[in-house]
C-alpha cells in the first residue's frame, strides 16, 4: 500500500474510531452512574426499580428504570449498540492499516525477539483471538458462579497475555494489541451477551412472562456491562500509549502496563462505589498516589540505568555522532523518509542539518538514550555502543563544532 494512501486511511479510520469510542465509553459510564443513583419511589409498583432526576441543558430530566407489562412496550425504544460495533470495526481496520500492512515496521524489535513480520502479525492477531476465547470460556463455565475466583483467573490470563506480547513484539505494538484484546472482549460482550439479553427481555415482556424471568435476563446483560465498565480505563491508556515511548520502550514495559492497568481499574472501582462507600475519596487518592509512585520507581530505578556517563575521557566528535544519527535516525527523520511507512517524517522531526540536530538534542537524549524507545521498534538496529556514544556526547555539552 502506498504511504500516502495508508496515511489517509489511518486518518479517516482513527477519526471515526475516536468519535465512536467516546460515544461508547460515555454511554457506558452514564448508564453505570444512573444505575448506582436510582432511588426507589415510595409506593411504586413492584415493577419499578428506581428513578433519578437530572439537571442538564437548561431543563429537568426524570429517568425511571422499570420492568414493563406485556401491553406497555413503547413505540420507540432506543438501543445502544452501534457505537460499540463501530469502535471495534474501525479499530480492527486500524490494526491492519498501521501494523499489518506496513511490512512489520512497527511490530518488530530485534532487541525484544528476532522473528519475522509474518510471525509477528500471527502472534499479535492470535493473542487477541486467544485472549477473547479464554475470557468467553471462563465466564461461560461453572466457575463463573464464583465471581471472585473467575475474576482472579481473568486477571491471571490478562497478565500472561501482557507478558507474552511484550516479549515477542515491539513495545508499541504489544500495548496496542493488549488494548485490542480488551476491546474485543468488550465488543464481544455487547454483541454476544448484552444485546441478545436485551432482545430476549423485549420478547419476554411482549409475551407477558414473569418479572422474575425479566430480572434474570436483565442481570445477564448487567454482568457483562459491569465487566466492560472495569475494562474501560485500562483500555483507554492503551489507545494513547504510543505517545509514551518511555513506557512502551522500557525493558520492564510489561510491569509498567500492569501497574497502569491495576491502578486504572482500581480507580474505576472507587468511582463506582462512591455512592455508598464513605471513604471512597481517600481510597481513590491513595490508589492514584501509589500508582504514580510505582510508575516513577519503575521508570527511574528498574531496567537500564538512566544515569548518564561521566563527562571526562576522550571527547566525542560531532562527526561520529552524525554518522550514528545518519544511519539510525535519518532514514525516518528527513525530508523524504526511506523506510518509514508515512510520506512525512514523524512527527515532522528532521535531522538533516547540524542546527536541527543541536536544537532537537534533548529529544534525542530522551528517546534514544534514556528511554531507548527510538528508533521505533529499533528498525535501524541502533546498538548499545552507539547509544553510549550519544550519551557521552550529551554530557560533554552536545557540541556540533
Amino acid at each position: 500500500m502506498e504511504p500516502a494512501i495508508r496515511e489517509i486511511l489511518d486518518l479517516v479510520f482513527r477519526w471515526v474510531h475516536l468519535i465512536a469510542g467516546i460515544m461508547w465509553v460515555g454511554n457506558s459510564l452514564l448508564f453505570n452512574w444512573l444505575d448506582r443513583n436510582l432511588v426507589k419511589r415510595e409506593g411504586a409498583s413492584e415493577r419499578h426499580v428506581g428513578e433519578v432526576w437530572l439537571l442538564h441543558s437548561g431543563g429537568f430530566y426524570e429517568v425511571e428504570k422499570k420492568f414493563l407489562g406485556p401491553t406497555e412496550m413503547p413505540k420507540i425504544l432506543h438501543w445502544f449498540k452501534w457505537q460499540a460495533y463501530t469502535t471495534w470495526l474501525t479499530g480492527a481496520c486500524l490494526l491492519g492499516i498501521v501494523y499489518y500492512s506496513s511490512g512489520g515496521d512497527t511490530m518488530l524489535d530485534p532487541s525484544v525477539a528476532r522473528i519475522g513480520a509474518g510471525a509477528a502479525v500471527g502472534l499479535g492477531a492470535g493473542s487477541i483471538v486467544t485472549g477473547w476465547l479464554l475470557y468467553e470460556l471462563l465466564w461461560r463455565s461453572p466457575l463463573a458462579r464464583f465471581d471472585a475466583v473467575a475474576t482472579a483467573v481473568s486477571l491471571a490470563v490478562l497478565a500472561a497475555d501482557v507478558w507474552l506480547v511484550t516479549h515477542v513484539l515491539s513495545g508499541r505494538a504489544a500495548f496496542i494489541h493488549v488494548g485490542a484484546m480488551l476491546g474485543t472482549c468488550m465488543a464481544g460482550n455487547v454483541f454476544f451477551h448484552i444485546v441478545p439479553s436485551q432482545r430476549a427481555l423485549v420478547a419476554s415482556t411482549l409475551a407477558g412472562k414473569s418479572q422474575a424471568e425479566d430480572e434474570r435476563l436483565s442481570n445477564l446483560a448487567k454482568r457483562r456491562s459491569i465487566h466492560n465498565n472495569y475494562m474501560t480505563f485500562p483500555l483507554l491508556f492503551t489507545m494513547v500509549s504510543n505517545h509514551f515511548g518511555s513506557v512502551y520502550g522500557h525493558p520492564y514495559n510489561w510491569l509498567l502496563l500492569a501497574i497502569l492497568f491495576v491502578g486504572g481499574a482500581s480507580a474505576r472501582h472507587f468511582l463506582n462505589v462512591r455512592f455508598w462507600f464513605r471513604r471512597w475519596l481517600p481510597a481513590l487518592g491513595a490508589t492514584i498516589s501509589v500508582t504514580v509512585v510505582l510508575l516513577v520507581f519503575a521508570l527511574t530505578r528498574l531496567g537500564r540505568a538512566a544515569d548518564m556517563p561521566a563527562p571526562d575521557g576522550e571527547r566525542v566528535s560531532f562527526a561520529a555522532v552524525r554518522v550514528v544519527i545518519a544511519e539510525r535516525c535519518v532514514p525516518c527523520h528527513t525530508a523524504k523518509p526511506t523506510i518509514v511507512s508515512n510520506p512525512l517524517p514523524p512527527p515532522n522531526v528532521r535531522f538533516d542539518t547540524a542546527e536541527q540536530i543541536k536544537e532537537l538534542s534533548p529529544r534525542i537524549k530522551t528517546r534514544a538514550v534514556i528511554s531507548r524507545s527510538m528508533p521505533l521498534a529499533n528498525k535501524t538496529q541502533m546498538t548499545d555502543e552507539e547509544r553510549d556514544l550519544l550519551a557521552k556526547w550529551f554530557v560533554q555539552g552536545a557540541q556540533t563544532e
